[in-house]
């Protein structure tokens, strides 16, 4: 059974960094694209950030592009968030999440919540003013 582990989390203030952590288990994500999400209070689910399966190519939300930057190590079976420049706007719970299926040869990344089928339980992320 796959399971994602998110960490990193926390209360800062605006104009700080955080870094999220995503470690994997029960199966290799080395080959399957991953992404982080973000939901905030009566808000829908929504991608920040995705990256294929090697790291080559990666997507941002056009919220935090600039901002935030997304990367992997396939050795550790993780994927990281890392987050600068942060504003009240970022306050959220962080998921991180798996594409079912690898994708070593099409090399793509996913942005929308159907496409991931595995889900970590969210990183409490809130940004002070």
């Amino acid at each position: 059974q796959v399971q994602l582990v998110e960490s990193g989390g926390g209360l800062v203030q605006a104009g700080d960094s955080l870094r999220l952590s995503c470690i994997a288990s029960g199966r290799d994500l080395s080959s399957h694209a991953m992404g982080w999400f973000r939901q905030a209070p009566g808000k829908e689910r929504e991608n920040v950030a995705a990256v294929n399966f090697g790291g080559s190519k990666t997507h941002y939300a056009d919220s935090v592009k600039g901002r935030f930057t997304i990367s992997r190590d396939n050795a550790k079976n993780a994927v990281y968030l890392q987050m600068n420049s942060l504003k009240p706007e970022d306050t959220a719970v962080y998921y991180c999440a798996a594409h079912g299926r690898p994708t070593p040869y099409s090399g793509g990344y996913y942005t929308e919540n159907h496409e991931y089928e595995y889900w970590g339980q969210g990183t409490q992320v809130t940004v002070s003013s």
